[in-house]
């Protein structure tokens, strides 16, 4: 029955033409103590986009209103006492990042249950203050802060999982706050609020574990090892918002995360301190060291063959590239090289000593990936800005490269346009030199740089920012796929933009499609090759990551 109502949806779509196929099998059931609708379900081999929705409310912000929140004057970076100079309205509310660098507000989640071919079967809302469950909890995404709310299955594919905020619906600046137990009394938003690692199953049924990490900033992907006896979150994000040398609590908190997650309720919880997963260091490629912790600015990860990868691709510090957790301490002496046949998943969190980390940071436990970058951005003549990555087999890897964001000038649009790195880059194995090398980099059909219009926005060029309102596509951020039976893939992707908006972050942005063949090596081959749109978000709504729903087999990409 659940095979045939997933493709009675999938008939109804006639927009694209991707020849996708969907899997049949059962929802399981799971655990008495996750709160539910009773009437949602989640079909195995549909997708599931997160998608957040401002409120569009004026009050949300006052005229004149000082930002951040409790900003201490030890800080040095307290705002104007003009104030913000916009309130709540969207998208004009954006604005005051340009007033206070901390801005954000925050908003509601939603799980959007598409066909593979983009058709909308339902939709799931995450628990928050306005719609509050006692046994759940509650859980939020700061809705200009472009790299939340990555989607990861668990490694046996019945939950998905991701990062938030245990914070209201509309609080002011919640993305740059501390967290409790580690509190920066340099960072200039002077609030505190708990991460927060969302697990769904198959029924809608949640859980969510509270966390210390990423004080300062925001915790971005959660990927759930529980086989094998293991029962940890891996997840990637960023911590800091305050002046060098940074609190131990922000340090250790950062990057390549190990959360155990909370068998209480959302309610007794008392997080303690923050266990690191995994680190990098400059310094292991020779190189001098950069501001302490900001080398582990991670965005997207997966595990694959047993392996967890990260990326980096923002910040002025460390290396823009794909990264892997060394669980065998051999890989690369030199900070660069290839996973050791037969390695396993960590099994414990990062040793390190806290009476040394704010002059020495974490220990070194990651590698480059051999191939891809290994020159800091600092001083790397061609940058990229890798996010999500997804492996096909073990000599195929495809990475996101959502673009440079730059907004800087009336060139907005022909900048982006011109870029060589953005959009899907596609990796091959060389087994002989054991190192990855570029087959080529998919953008036609992503329209890169080419603005398009968005239902009731304004009009011409923002005030704030004397540049255009409308958003034109920059690259892709998160990022999913699957190998199908003709030995083409098909690959799902978020793309990110760029505007005259206050915050990029912001813009209403699109769900696209490819397929590409699995075995071409060739561009020429790949000329023919384009991606299609299958959702836009809405005036006031942006989509964040994309995964295969709970129940969805995909095993055989981390075996």
């Amino acid at each position: 029955m659940k095979k045939n109502l997933s493709r009675r949806f999938r008939r109804r779509h006639v927009a694209v033409a991707l020849a996708l196929t969907t899997l049949a099998a059962g929802v399981a059931a799971y655990a008495d103590d996750f709160s539910h609708d009773r009437n949602f379900h989640f079909w195995p081999g549909n997708l599931v986009v997160s998608r957040s929705v401002y409120d569009n409310n004026a009050s949300n912000v006052q005229v004149g209103q000082v930002l951040p929140p409790n900003c201490p004057s030890a800080s040095g970076a307290c705002g104007g006492a003009s104030g913000a100079p916009y309130d709540g309205t969207y998208p004009y509310v954006w604005n005051d990042v340009l007033y206070d660098a901390s801005f954000g507000i925050t908003a509601r989640i939603y799980l959007d249950q598409i066909t593979p071919d983009g058709w909308l079967i339902n939709t799931l809302e995450v628990p928050n203050s306005e719609r509050p469950s006692a046994r759940e909890g509650e859980l939020v995404t700061s809705f200009s802060s472009k790299s939340e709310l990555g989607l990861h299955l668990s490694l046996d594919g019945r939950y998905l999982s991701f990062m938030g905020y245990v914070a209201p619906v509309n609080k002011i600046d919640v993305s740059n706050s501390n967290t409790p137990l580690a509190i920066d009394p340099t960072n200039p938003d002077g609030q505190s609020f708990y991460r927060g690692v969302a697990l769904v199953d198959g029924a809608g049924h949640f859980r969510f574990t509270e966390t210390n990490t990423y004080s300062g900033n925001n915790g971005r992907s959660a990927i759930y090892n529980n086989v094998d006896g293991a029962n940890v979150f891996y997840t990637a994000g960023n911590a800091g918002n305050g002046s060098n040398p940074q609190p131990v609590g922000v340090i250790q908190g950062t990057g390549a995360q190990w959360i155990v997650p909370s068998e209480l309720p959302e309610a007794l919880q008392n997080p303690g301190a923050t266990t690191p997963q995994a680190s990098f260091s400059v310094t292991a490629l020779g190189d001098k060291a950069d501001k302490i912790g900001k080398d582990d600015n991670f965005r997207g990860m997966t595990v694959y063959n047993n392996v967890v990868y990260y990326t980096k691709g923002s910040g002025s510090n460390g290396v823009n590239t794909v990264y892997f957790v060394d669980t065998t301490g051999t890989a690369c002496p030199k900070g660069v090289g290839v996973p050791v046949a037969g390695a396993r998943l960590p099994s414990a969190p990062l040793s390190f000593n806290a009476a040394t980390l704010q002059q020495d940071g974490l220990p070194t436990n990651m590698c480059i990936l051999a191939g891809l970058p290994a020159v800091p951005a600092k001083t790397a003549t061609t940058v990229s800005y890798p996010f999500g990555i997804w492996f096909a087999d073990a000599n195929t890897l495809y990475v996101a490269d959502e673009g440079d964001g730059y907004t800087g000038g009336t060139d907005l649009y022909t900048h982006a346009a011109a870029q060589t790195t953005a959009g899907l880059q596609k990796w091959v194995f060389n087994a002989a030199s054991k190192s990855w090398s570029l087959a080529y980099t998919l953008q036609t059909g992503l329209n890169l740089g080419q603005p398009y219009t968005v239902r009731n926005y304004p009009a011409g060029s923002n005030p704030a920012t004397q540049l255009p309102w409308s958003p034109a596509t920059d690259g892709l951020r998160q990022l999913t796929g699957r190998v199908d039976e003709d030995g083409k893939v098909t690959l799902w992707a978020v793309t990110s933009t760029i505007s005259g908006g206050g915050d990029t972050g912001a813009d209403p942005d699109k769900l696209v499609a490819i397929r590409d063949e699995l075995s071409n090596t060739s561009a020429a081959r790949a000329a023919d090759e384009h991606f299609v749109t299958l959702r836009t978000a809405k005036f006031g709504e942006v989509l964040r990551g994309v995964s295969f729903t709970p129940g969805t087999d995909t095993r055989s990409s981390w075996h």
